[in-house]
């Protein structure tokens, strides 16, 4: 009698850990959305991963990009809840809750955004077609060395996709394509990184709305 209740727990956390799954794979996008292509797509042509992540924030695409030009490692952040910043990123600064002159720039091809002290992960700006579309690109997210000790790859496109919708508001979709190897960090890449895909991106969804929501707000008063 008593393996019931365990088979019970051990079901309710495997679905629980499925329907997370699927979560981080789709989470507030929609079929059209998830089929449409983005700029950025081409850049991984066979990806082993592929997420897709909207929201509708509370302002047009022109208040929004200048919010994104001030990403990454010890600069805004990315706007995801103090829980998550301390759990993952332990040493970097809580995400900003203002945009700071430091920080804000006019991003072009090229551009550097830090996603870990220097030296570690960052991104390249591949596309800034402000205020549309922003496309990052990584090849520097695997741990030091292993890519002449075990052959590994991890090759990441974020693409971020603005769209205005009636009554002032920005339909985001955040694309996150990955092609990894070999099969097994593929596996293990998938099983930590999809459900956390979900977490990251609806707490940058709700931090970019309240920080939008903020500024209207100290505007009208």
């Amino acid at each position: 009698m008593r393996a019931a209740p365990r088979a019970i727990a051990a079901i309710a956390a495997v679905g629980g850990y499925a329907a997370l799954y699927r979560l981080g794979l789709v989470s507030g996008s929609t079929p059209a959305e998830r089929s449409h292509a983005l700029p950025g797509d081409e850049l991984i042509t066979r990806p082993s991963l592929v997420t897709n992540h909207a929201a509708t924030l509370p302002a047009p695409p022109e208040q929004v990009w200048p919010w994104m030009t001030q990403v990454g490692w010890h600069r805004a952040g990315w706007y995801t809840p103090r829980w998550v910043d301390k759990l993952l990123f332990p040493d970097n600064w809580p995400s900003a809750d203002r945009l700071d002159p430091r920080f804000v720039r006019d991003l072009t091809p090229g551009d550097s955004v830090p996603d870990g002290p220097p030296g570690t992960a960052e991104f390249i700006v591949e596309l800034a077609d402000a205020p549309r579309t922003l496309v990052l690109h990584s090849r520097t997210h695997l741990p030091p060395g292993w890519d002449e000790r075990f052959g590994a790859e991890l090759d990441w496109v974020w693409t971020f996709s603005f769209t205005p919708v009636p009554g002032g508001g920005t339909r985001m979709l955040i694309r996150n394509r990955g092609f990894v190897r070999p099969l097994w960090l593929d596996l293990a890449y998938r099983a930590v990184i999809v459900p956390a895909d979900h977490i990251m991106a609806t707490g940058m969804f709700e931090g970019l709305t309240k920080r939008l929501t903020s500024r209207e707000e100290a505007v009208r008063t």
